[in-house]
């Protein structure tokens, strides 16, 4: 027997795997780095929807369905709605009756057709936009999926800025005509994943 004593190559083989072992460290500092840019891009368009769809629940709850409470048993609302709401295109999705009955009675005397789903982007009872400071505007889906009737009407009670103790020498509850679930998402008008959705209890 004769021992190999030849160690030529060994060098080449030693070289190759230490690039190769190189090489995968630095492919896998590359994907951290793309993933990492990818999530904060991602977050950074979630924010941005979330301020936007915050933005639009505030519209909605201060602003818009205090007017259509006040004026939701006229036949003209939509032309009401974009007179007074013409800057973010106010748009009624639903009839008239449906969004009557969702305004004004109890979740199970609803008329058949009003949907009550949690997606507000299907079937939204109200649709409007509003503008980005860059890009595409949002466009801001909004539905009533539940109602509780309160404890009170509007036939012309003080519903904002009264407290639970009244002047009164006995203690009234606060006066609640309607408690409302609704559901809002806000979506970039050009990219659909850019989207973020808020629940809310509204009690008017």
């Amino acid at each position: 027997m004769c021992k190999m004593n030849n160690k030529r190559g060994i060098a080449l083989v030693t070289s190759l795997m230490l690039t190769l072992i190189s090489l995968t460290i630095v492919m896998a500092l590359l994907y951290m780095i793309t993933q990492g840019t990818t999530v904060s891009a991602s977050l950074k368009r979630y924010k941005t929807a979330l301020e936007a769809t915050h933005g639009g629940t505030q519209l909605f709850t201060k602003d818009i369905l205090p007017f259509i409470l006040q004026n939701y048993e006229n036949s003209n609302l939509q032309t009401e709605m974009d007179s007074s709401f013409g800057a973010v295109t106010l748009n009624l999705e639903t009839t008239l009756a449906c969004l009557q009955a969702k305004l004004t009675t109890h979740s199970s005397n609803w008329p058949e057709g009003c949907s009550n789903t949690s997606d507000p982007k299907k079937s939204p009872d109200l649709t409007f936009k509003l503008s980005a400071t860059t890009g595409a505007p949002y466009t801001i889906y909004s539905k009533i999926i539940e109602n509780l009737v309160g404890n009170t009407d509007v036939s012309g009670l003080q519903l904002e800025g009264a407290g639970v103790s009244e002047a009164q020498s006995g203690i009234a509850p606060q006066h609640f005509p309607y408690l409302y679930r609704l559901e809002v998402q806000g979506e970039r008008e050009n990219n659909p994943s850019a989207q973020a959705n808020i629940e809310v209890l509204y009690a008017y």
